[in-house]
């Protein structure tokens, strides 16, 4: 079989067999097929696309390139969660335990972050002490005794799809659909999930910039997850303004504490439970998303979901607070028949305090106010995660380092009331930053927010549901 063929055949508008698909990626990956003719063939697809076929079968390929992770060791359906990215997203932290608390197993490998602000990883991180490496057999113990664990990505899962998003990335091709699609589901299918639910980011401040092509995205997935028996949902969210108030590691991390306290930013705790609901669906915890959304609200509500971080977070070595033992001993104690109950609403709030506390703080804070009076009309959520990677809370190349206290907390969204001198956002950081940094990204900043004379609605938050039933819009048309 000659490369040359599969390129022209694609450069034609032809779908490539399943061998051809097999000898482009085998051959890229073990250095036979040269960076240049795989170039050529993904600019191909760039222009010519690929069908639903040939995009499942280049899905599972480079699933098959690396490490295929085997979780049949934990018992129950396990459901992963992956978001296209985002700014503010800190859904990952809240979902798992509070998806755990409901009885799906939550068994998640996650990466480290580049660019606008760290990975969950990186945000796991801020807490002291705690382990983002765990042995197979130590990993899949943990799910079944806790019913959560998240551990780092291995080094050798989907080589096929980093060797070709790097070329992808060089070359002009990343923006397409067939190859955004198997990117990202090669690496859930490696990862061993029984199901998936995709948060797929729509906005300004997303991959996606437009509904129409979100939309398109979500359904290219749904239908690979069909095709290769993984059944598979997809959630459409607003990100033309970050979500919650938080951008940066420590601070997101807080902030998701709050969430599991009952408490927390209405938009962050709404897509946690969009996406939570259809997760436990999913793991045959509820029949429906209606059903499963008032287990999560409960959850949420009366501290189940809090407990379960604080249990997960000691379970992989994070230091526990003195207080956060002697409080959670005295309520075991008097719990009936020495079952623990729910920590009430007070309780959750304490153990919360405690664990925030626990979390790095930034060395200098400053205030940006605005110039004018009037209502927040937009916020560029693209230039606030920009801002929040030069305080240093994200990496501009893989080998840097973060501050895991710096970022930006925001203080008025889109639809509220902000009188000249009043603050819009407050920046985090610490030492060693180089030389104007800080202006830098204060103006960037303060150039993020849109004040106008009338108020308006924030953008919705959830666009759409997509299902291999089809699309359900929310709150939009195409």
């Amino acid at each position: 079989m000659r490369t040359v063929d599969c390129i022209q055949k694609k450069r034609d508008g032809l779908a490539l067999a399943p061998e051809e698909i097999r000898h482009l990626v085998r051959g890229f990956v073990n250095g036979s097929i040269p960076d240049y003719q795989m170039a050529a063939w993904a600019m191909a697809v760039f222009f010519r696309g690929m069908t639903p076929e040939e995009t499942a079968c280049l899905t599972m390929e480079m699933a098959d390139s690396g490490d295929r992770i085997d979780l049949s060791a934990i018992r129950g359906i396990k459901v992963d969660k992956h978001s296209t990215g985002g700014v503010g997203d800190t859904t990952t932290l809240v979902l798992g335990p509070l998806v755990a608390a409901a009885g799906v197993p939550v068994a998640k490998m996650s990466g480290r972050g580049l660019g606008h602000t760290g990975g969950t990883i990186d945000k796991l991180e801020s807490i002291p002490g705690f382990r983002t490496e765990l042995a197979p057999d130590e990993f899949a113990s943990q799910v079944n005794r806790i019913g959560i664990a998240l551990t780092g990505q291995t080094g050798n899962i989907t080589p096929a799809d980093k060797k070709l998003y790097a070329l992808r990335d060089v070359t002009a091709t990343v923006n397409s659909l067939p190859l955004i699609a198997s990117s990202i589901m090669s690496k859930k299918i490696a990862a061993g999930a029984d199901a998936i639910v995709l948060d797929v980011k729509t906005g300004r401040g997303a991959f996606m910039k437009s509904l129409e092509e979100s939309v398109l995205l979500a359904e290219r997935m749904v239908d690979i997850g069909r095709r290769v028996g993984r059944t598979t949902v997809a959630v459409i969210s607003d990100m033309n303004q970050p979500l919650g108030y938080a951008v940066g590691n420590a601070l997101e991390v807080s902030e998701a504490i709050g969430v599991l306290a009952g408490e927390g930013p209405a938009d962050l705790r709404e897509l946690c439970l969009e996406l939570g609901s259809h997760m436990v669906v999913l793991g045959g915890r509820a029949a429906s998303a209606e059903e499963a959304r008032r287990l999560l609200e409960r959850l949420l509500d009366d501290g189940s979901a809090l407990l379960k971080f604080h249990e997960f977070l000691a379970a992989q070595g994070a230091r526990v607070p003195g207080e956060a033992d002697r409080l959670l001993g005295r309520m075991n104690g008097s719990a009936n028949g020495g079952v623990p109950a729910p920590l009430g609403k007070e309780a959750a709030l304490r153990l919360a305090g405690l664990w925030r506390r626990q979390l790095p703080a930034a060395t200098f804070t400053r205030e940006i106010a605005a110039l004018r009076d009037g209502f927040v009309t937009d916020i560029d959520a693209e230039a606030v995660g920009s801002a929040a990677m030069l305080l240093g809370a994200g990496r501009e190349t893989k080998e840097a380092a973060i501050d895991h206290a710096a970022g930006v907390v925001l203080r008025r969204k889109v639809g509220d009331r902000v009188e000249a001198g009043e603050p819009l956002a407050e920046l985090h950081w610490s030492g060693g930053l180089a030389e104007g940094r800080t202006e830098q990204a204060s103006r960037l900043l303060l150039e993020a927010y849109r004040i106008g004379d009338g108020k308006e609605a924030p953008p919705p938050l959830i666009r759409a549901v997509v299902t291999e039933d089809g699309v359900r819009m929310r709150n939009a048309v195409l």
